[in-house]
């Protein structure tokens, strides 16, 4: 009976912060914002870091996109491109470099994609594309930018509806390729960390009633529980776009200091070893 009451006591608790995670309180940054470090932590506090004198600018940025959102999108109440920022860009970066040689911004950037400096940053992170919009000058720039070597990240967004809005803003920026699902056999799942699955990440409260619930997945239109991983490729075969759908790495990098089991399970056994192995793979590709 105590057992049973503990976690209806987890699931009440953990639902009030799923619902303030959907009604979009975290996430930050505006118009004028340029790297992560200038927006307020909303998860535990993130490391800081400097790199070595003379070699600040030899490193790997995490860039954030910062973009419009059309009419009707997916998560009209939800953060949009600032979703788990700062946090997530910065866990990311710092466990990066703890785990492999590649050293790393330790304030983030981030940038429209008609900003003259995007050719700057070969990475580029968009997250909950599902109400996501771009004008015909953002799909020619970014057309331009993935052609010539760039890379783009998408992440957190689920269901069907969302998954659609993305293939029809990619479709403004190549109307002539399309997205295919990426097979475990890609060099990418073992860049550093062997992959053998494509697991799923929820947000930190469904993370956590998971442990009572066994539910890892949001509740939208069609399939939420099937992750996938579908990338678009130039005509070499290079990855130039990798989607993951119905999973929300983010939040497994942001909120890595908050819950143990969180922690354990999610951030530990998929999104970091995910975020690091698409980096390392892309950077060195």
């Amino acid at each position: 009976m105590k057992r049973a009451l503990a976690a209806l006591c987890v699931f009440l608790a953990a639902s009030e912060l799923a619902q303030a995670q959907f009604r979009g309180d975290g996430g930050g940054g505006d118009d004028s914002t340029r790297t992560a470090r200038e927006v307020g932590n909303h998860s535990t506090e993130t490391p800081n870091w400097k790199n070595l004198p003379g070699f600040e600018n030899d490193v790997f940025t995490f860039t954030r996109v910062r973009y419009s959102r059309g009419r009707g999108g997916f998560r009209r109440r939800g953060s949009g491109w600032t979703t788990d920022m700062p946090d997530s860009d910065l866990n990311l970066s710092y466990r990066l470099q703890q785990m492999t040689s590649i050293r790393t911004d330790p304030d983030g950037r981030v940038l429209n994609l008609t900003d003259p400096d995007l050719t700057n940053y070969p990475w580029l992170y968009l997250v909950e594309p599902g109400g996501l919009f771009f004008s015909d000058a953002e799909a020619a720039a970014l057309r331009k930018y993935l052609l010539n070597g760039g890379f783009l990240m998408f992440d957190d967004f689920w269901g069907d509806w969302a998954w659609q809005n993305l293939e029809r803003e990619m479709k403004k920026v190549f109307p002539e390729r399309s997205f295919k699902e990426l097979g475990l056999d890609h060099p990418l799942y073992n860049a550093v960390f062997p992959i053998k699955s494509k697991g799923q990440v929820p947000n930190y409260a469904v993370g956590e009633m998971s442990q009572h619930t066994g539910i890892t997945w949001e509740d939208h239109d069609g399939d939420t529980r099937t992750v996938h991983h579908r990338v678009i490729t130039d005509d070499k075969g290079r990855l130039m776009v990798f989607a993951a759908h119905n999973t929300d790495n983010g939040d497994g990098w942001e909120r890595e200091g908050e819950y143990q089991y969180f922690f354990e399970n999610f951030s530990e056994k998929i999104s970091y070893p995910l975020g690091i192995n698409i980096v390392f793979y892309v950077m060195t590709h």
